[in-house]
């Protein structure tokens, strides 16, 4: 199983994320998963939060790799085929990029050809605890501007709904299941605060049983890249990456790393994240035999299949999972660049556009 976006850029085309109590993301394209701070800071919600009246409508194309043999795919069709063989697909984004959600859409389509509506479809957008309010939107119960009030989107998510509204139009229309399958954004922080074992009962709860920490060399060296840097100042992305001080007192200095999180507490933090999610979306494949799984998360947590991607192989068996992580490209690659190998089982290329003036990529 494998992963969908850019790498290390070296192309780590992680993304970035926010454990914290307030805003929980991970995903950009060149940008390492932070830890921010516990609630949205003012400097970052307007970036994060900008309407935008209609989201890009150009296709992604369909440049995609073998992440393992170098391969390219070959087209649609032959993209429509891996989709259709998968019992678990997991499409990373880069949350502010309008074509890579396209290309969600696209996986969530074809899967839909295969499999009707025994389709679940994962949300890291969307807290466990929010499940009620999901079901009743995906069950047409009540109407999109209700669950965005119920949801608290802006609040619980932050990136412009229109952005997503394409998956959640398919899902009412074919009927499918979704998953809001995030933890709590306080519990993330507070396991980077003071470890699993600072859980209350209560904290917990929302975790499953057995939280296994990565033993993936890649993946642990991308996530000490991510402590390492988490003291430069990243103010006005709209990736989630704004490195914001995880606690009041610490605003204002500048530190290399996490300053009071240790490495050790902020890894747990990361599989925690990781594992809560793929046991939310595992335990529905157990349950509803013949149901296909699609996971719409930040590549921060497909990456080397190291997040999701494992936690849901290690509780199901026999599943045929697929990734794909999307890579920034102008123009279609003749060759898959080396350095992008084994970031997902696929690489889908997708020429994004320049940042908005005053960002940076």
């Amino acid at each position: 199983m494998k992963k969908l976006i850019s790498a290390l850029f070296v192309p780590l085309a992680l993304s970035s994320g926010a454990f914290a109590a307030g805003s929980v993301s991970f995903d950009q394209k060149g940008d390492l998963p932070a830890l921010s701070s516990g609630i949205r800071s003012d400097a970052m919600a307007p970036a994060a939060y900008i309407p935008r009246a209609a989201a890009v409508k150009e296709a992604p194309g369909f440049c995609i790799f073998n992440g393992g043999s170098g391969a390219p795919l070959g087209g649609e069709d032959a993209f429509k085929a891996v989709v259709r063989g998968a019992d678990a697909v997991f499409a990373g984004e880069t949350h502010d990029q309008a074509k890579d959600h396209l290309a969600q859409l696209e996986a969530l389509k074809a899967l839909g050809e295969a499999r009707g509506e025994k389709i679940v479809v994962g949300f890291e957008m969307l807290n466990m605890t929010l499940q009620p309010v999901l079901d009743d939107y995906a069950s047409g119960k009540i109407t999109e501007e209700e669950f965005l009030q119920k949801a608290d989107w802006k609040n619980e998510w932050g990136f412009d709904f229109n952005l997503y509204k394409p998956l959640f139009d398919f899902i009412r229309a074919g009927k499918l299941k979704a998953l809001a399958l995030n933890l709590p954004k306080k519990v993330v922080s507070k396991i980077a605060r003071v470890g699993l074992d600072g859980l209350s009962p209560e904290e917990r709860q929302y975790l499953p049983a057995e939280v296994a920490i990565t033993k993936n060399e890649a993946y642990i060296k991308y996530i000490r890249q991510s402590y390492e840097g988490h003291g430069k100042s990243n103010s006005g992305r709209t990736d989630g990456a704004d490195a914001v001080p995880a606690n009041k007192q610490d605003a204002g200095k500048e530190k290399k790393g996490m300053g009071d999180f240790t490495f050790e507490n902020y890894l747990a933090a990361m599989c925690a994240w990781n594992e809560s999610m793929g046991s939310r979306l595992a335990d529905f494949i157990n349950a509803n035999p013949g149901y296909a799984g699609i996971t719409i998360a930040g590549a921060g947590h497909v990456i080397y299949n190291a997040g999701i991607p494992a936690s849901v192989a290690a509780r199901t068996s026999g599943l045929h999972p697929v990734s794909f992580y999307p890579s920034d490209a102008v123009t279609c690659p003749e060759a898959m660049p080396a350095g992008d190998a084994g970031l997902a089982d696929y690489v889908w290329y997708i020429s994004h556009p320049a940042p908005a003036a005053g960002k940076t990529k």
